[in-house]
């Protein structure tokens, strides 16, 4: 078991790990009090890691009812020495969906069974491509996710693997995001669309990339606060009725 960082009202949030591919990879895990009982997300990091925007969604997500895990994507590099741009250039999709495939796995092995991921920034793209790729899925929520027309390493972007989704995609973005641009929502839309696929999008005015991070003056309180909202929702819509 892994220290206990948290445990108000029921909830417990503390780092746990698992075992992919060989490494340990470290997992900020969330309980809330309905425990097993509860559906589950899986939060998927940005740039910077699970750092406090990451651990604080974990957190709101619990006291919302929901299990939260969010896998530490960067555990095959070394802890220190390199910047952001440079631990997101070494990601490779297979080892990413091997760790969100682990995640899950940790979720459904602790009794959760309606299964969600939701993504940041790059973790948006992780989520999309997850929808593609991971079966127990039953919603998938984009956060700004770039790059989704981009392979990381060998084999289709998320975007050629679109056919692959399986569960409902809800997107939150800003109008002033140059990746995703509005004319990348637009065609990621279109893909959607086209191979019948159930999504709603969001684009959300006087807000560009990582509105949600409340750590940079990037931040948009209106966006975040609505974003949230319109994603508790839909994760009530689509994992609450499948719960007991």
């Amino acid at each position: 078991m892994g220290r206990l960082l948290v445990k108000e009202s029921g909830v417990r949030v503390q780092w746990e790990s698992v075992q992919v591919g060989g490494h340990s990879m470290p997992v900020y895990l969330g309980t809330p009090a309905a425990g097993a009982q509860a559906p589950a997300m899986v939060v998927i990091q940005h740039a910077g890691g699970v750092d406090a925007p990451i651990q604080d969604m974990v957190h709101r997500l619990c006291r919302e009812g929901y299990a939260a895990a969010a896998p530490a994507l960067f555990h095959r590099q070394p802890a220190e020495g390199l910047d952001a741009m440079t631990r997101i250039g070494q990601l490779h999709d297979d080892e990413v969906m091997a760790d969100v495939d682990a995640t899950v796995d940790l979720l459904r092995a602790r009794g959760h069974a309606a299964l969600g991921i939701v993504g940041f920034c790059m973790g948006g793209r992780v989520s999309y491509l997850a929808a593609c790729t991971n079966t127990h899925l039953r919603a998938a929520v984009v956060f700004y996710g770039g790059n989704i027309m981009k392979a990381w390493g060998a084999g289709p972007s998320p975007l050629e693997r679109t056919a692959g989704i399986g569960c409902p995609l809800a997107g939150f973005f800003g109008a002033d995001d140059t990746n995703p641009s509005p004319a990348d929502v637009q065609t990621i839309s279109s893909e959607l669309t086209r191979l019948g696929k159930w999504h709603e999008f969001q684009t959300y005015q006087e807000a560009g990339h990582a509105f949600h991070n409340f750590t940079t003056e990037r931040y948009r309180e209106r966006a975040a606060r609505a974003s949230f909202a319109a994603m508790m929702a839909f994760l009530e819509d689509r994992l609450r009725p499948t719960v007991g």
